[in-house]
């Protein structure tokens, strides 16, 4: 996609736009006035689970994620439906709809319309409207030496919806990752506001390593990640050792290779995991080292159970991103 932008035309300068295309980050943000700024993001993708309201909670809690991670507020939502009515019928779009409706509606925000066309295979999404002050938004970028690297999900999540087309997962293992996925960044993002980050991302498809390196290139700094202190979902591992790895990882991990050092302890599944291609995760934070434990603790106290401090960030050296 980079490739692809490249040869789009400049756009004209305005003055108003804090946050365009010039980086990889979660959204766009429009000053309005002195006081308000407008977040937009949009986020769609084809089912992760069977259950059709599950995976309207999922998309929805998805395309939110972008609001938060930009320190924002969601306000309204669109919905975008590719979908066969004639092979699928009507129900199951329903069930979708109410999902992501309701995980809308817990978030503060408000369902305003959508689009839909006739397509082969069901897609859906959503396109999200926040609000935040033009001087208080969050950029993927700005991460600085000395700071500890906090995410606030676990990881795992693209090999385990592999590993349920596959019947490999038991109902009690999908409920768990569709809840996880499911899950709300709003009350980490809230929580957040208590501190003073240099840099947030959400987790989404370019995994954990992917949007690391996109914070560290962006931010011409090198990260270290410590994989013992990374969340996972419980049975990720055995599930990449069997091989139940996307396709999305796997583009992921050579697309990062030649810029991350894994230490040479590390076994050969566990990169896959660490690249894994997430949907629906947690947020990536630098923040300065004195505030991160804090930020944990506050996180844990308030039922984000499995938030950890995950690594450190460092002066730029020959890698973006090491592993150990």
């Amino acid at each position: 996609m980079a490739q692809v932008l490249r040869q789009l035309p400049a756009q004209k300068e305005d003055p108003n736009l804090l946050v365009g295309t010039d980086t990889s980050d979660d959204g766009g943000v429009y000053k309005l006035t002195d006081d308000l700024a407008l977040i937009q993001t949009i986020d769609y993708f084809t089912p992760v689970v069977d259950d059709p309201y599950m995976f309207g909670q999922i998309a929805a809690a998805n395309a939110l994620s972008d609001i938060y991670a930009m320190g924002g507020t969601p306000k309204t939502v669109l919905n975008i439906v590719g979908y066969p009515m004639e092979a699928l019928g009507p129900d199951m779009l329903s069930e979708i709809l109410k999902g992501a409706a309701n995980k809308a509606a817990e978030a503060g925000a408000v369902t305003v319309g959508g689009h839909s066309i006739d397509d082969q295979e069901p897609k859906f999404g959503l396109a999200v409207t926040g609000v935040v002050h033009p001087d208080k938004y969050y950029k993927n970028v700005g991460a600085k030496a000395g700071d500890a690297l906090v995410l606030t999900k676990p990881i795992g999540a693209g090999i385990q919806t592999t590993a349920i087309k596959h019947d490999h997962m038991t109902d009690e293992a999908i409920d768990k990752v569709s809840q996880v996925m499911a899950e709300l960044n709003k009350t980490a993002a809230e929580l957040l506001k208590k501190y003073h980050p240099h840099a947030v991302t959400d987790v989404t498809g370019f995994g954990l390593l992917g949007h690391a390196y996109e914070m560290a290139s962006g931010s011409r700094v090198t990260m270290t990640i410590n994989k013992d202190h990374v969340p996972v979902l419980a049975g990720t591992e055995a599930l990449a050792k069997d091989g139940m790895i996307p396709g999305g990882t796997r583009k992921n991990l050579r697309w990062l290779t030649p810029n991350i050092a894994f230490h040479q302890s590390i076994a050969e599944h566990w990169p896959f995991i660490l690249a894994d291609a997430v949907t629906s995760g947690g947020l990536l934070v630098s923040l300065p080292n004195h505030e991160a434990e804090r930020y944990v603790r506050d996180l844990h106290k308030a039922g984000i159970t499995e938030a950890a401090v995950i690594g450190n960030v460092h002066q730029h050296s020959d890698k973006v991103i090491k592993v150990f």
